[in-house]
C-alpha cells in the first residue's frame, strides 16, 4: 500500500499525499516513493511540471513521522533513524535542485518536514486555511529538513523566531515573509488545480490572483528581538519588554521548548547562514542522530504526540543550566 497516488497527464506529473489518518505525516515508505518518482519524472521529457498537493483537506503535510522515530530510539535502532533521515534529506534536496517546475499547494497545516517538501520548491501557494511552523523545540528536536539553510534567509530575525518559537504563520504571512510564493484564496484552489493539471501555463494560472490579506507579523519587533543566535539574550530582551503582549507570547513559547534545543536551534540556524545548502544538510544529519538518542527527545514527543499531555519535564529544565559541550556535540562544533 503506498500513501502518495501519482498520475500523468498534459504533461504535468501529479503526487497526492493520502495519509489522512497521520495529517499526511511522511513515513519511509511515503519518502521513498516520493524519492523515486520525482528522480523518475525528472528524466522524462514527456513531463513538463511537477504538482504536489494533499488528498486531505486538513493538512498538506504534518511532518515526518517522528513517533516512529521515537519508537526506534527507545529500541536502540540507530541505524533506521539515521536511514530515515538520510533518505528525507535527500528527497527534500531532490525538490530543491529538481530540474522542472515543481508546484505544491498548501490549503492547510504544513508543519517541518512539509516545509521540506514544498518551500524548497519553485512555487508554494498557499491559501488563508493554510497554517506553516517548524515546532521542533517543543518535542526536544531541531529545525531541520533544510530549515538551517532557508530560515536564516527569510527577512531579518524572523529565521531564528520561526525556529525557537516555533510560532505558526498564516498563509498571507507566508509569502509576505518568503516561506510561499503565491497566496490563492482556499475556495479557488481546487480551480488552481484544475488548470495546471488541464496543461495552462503556470502563469496564466496564478495571474489573477495578485492580491493578499495583509500581514499579520510584527517585523519590526521580530528583527528587534531575534536578531542574532544567543538565546539567553533573546529572552533577556522579551523579558525587558514590561507589558508587550507579543514580547509575553513568545517567551510563552520559548517556555515550553527543551532548553538544550534551543541552543542547538540557534546554532544551527547561525551557522546555516553562512553555509550551502549540502553543508546544511550534512550537519542536520549529524545533529539529526545525536539528537533523537537525548532523553529530551523521548520525553518532548512523548509529552507533545504520544501521551498529549504536553508538560514535557525537560532536563536541564533552563537556558542557564545547558551544557555548551552537549550542544557542540549535537550541532558538530569542536
Amino acid at each position: 500500500m503506498s500513501f502518495i497516488h501519482t498520475s500523468v497527464t498534459n504533461g504535468v506529473g501529479d503526487i497526492v499525499l493520502d495519509r489522512p489518518q497521520a495529517l499526511n505525516a511522511l513515513d519511509q515508505t511515503m519518502i521513498d516513493d516520493m524519492y523515486r518518482v520525482l528522480s523518475e519524472w525528472g528524466d522524462d521529457d514527456a513531463i513538463e511540471t511537477v504538482l504536489v498537493t494533499s488528498g486531505s483537506d486538513r493538512a498538506f503535510c504534518a511532518g515526518g513521522d517522528i513517533r516512529a522515530i521515537r519508537d526506534h530510539a527507545i529500541a536502540g535502532e540507530h541505524e533506521v533513524i539515521s536511514r530515515y533521515f538520510t533518505s528525507e534529506y535527500r528527497l527534500d534536496q531532490l525538490v530543491a535542485e529538481y530540474p522542472k517546475p515543481y508546484v505544491t499547494l498548501v490549503d492547510g497545516a504544513s508543519m517541518g518536514g512539509g516545509l521540506g517538501i514544498s518551500v524548497h520548491g519553485e512555487i508554494r501557494v498557499v491559501s488563508e486555511r493554510a497554517l506553516l511552523a517548524m515546532p521542533e523545540t517543543a518535542i526536544g528536536f531541531f529545525p531541520d529538513i533544510g530549515s538551517t539553510y532557508f530560515l536564516p534567509r527569510l527577512p531579518a530575525g524572523v529565521g531564528m523566531w520561526l525556529g525557537l518559537t516555533g510560532a505558526r504563520v498564516r498563509g498571507a504571512d507566508a509569502v509576505e515573509i518568503g516561506l510561499a510564493t503565491h497566496f490563492v484564496p482556499s475556495a479557488q484552489m481546487p480551480a488552481v488545480a484544475d488548470g495546471i493539471r488541464g496543461g495552462s501555463p503556470l502563469g496564466a494560472v496564478l495571474r489573477p490572483f495578485r492580491d493578499r490579506p495583509s500581514s499579520e507579523i510584527p517585523l519590526r519587533k521580530v528583527g528587534e528581538y531575534f536578531a542574532d543566535d544567543n538565546v539567553s539574550g533573546i529572552v533577556g530582551g522579551l523579558r525587558g519588554a514590561v507589558g508587550d503582549e507579543w514580547a509575553e507570547e513568545m517567551l510563552a513559547l520559548l517556555g515550553r521548548a527543551s532548553p538544550t534545543s534551543l541552543c542547538v536551534a540557534a546554532a544551527m540556524i547561525g551557522a546555516g547562514a553562512r553555509s550551502t545548502l549540502d553543508e546544511c544538510f550534512d550537519r542536520e544529519l549529524h545533529a539529526a542522530e545525536q539528537i533523537t538518542s537525548t532523553a529530551d527527545f523521548a520525553e518532548g514527543v512523548r509529552a507533545m504526540l504520544v501521551d498529549k499531555d504536553r508538560t514535557p519535564r525537560f532536563a536541564p529544565a533552563s537556558l542557564d543550566e545547558v551544557d555548551p559541550a552537549a550542544v557542540a556535540r549535537i550541532v558538530g562544533a569542536g
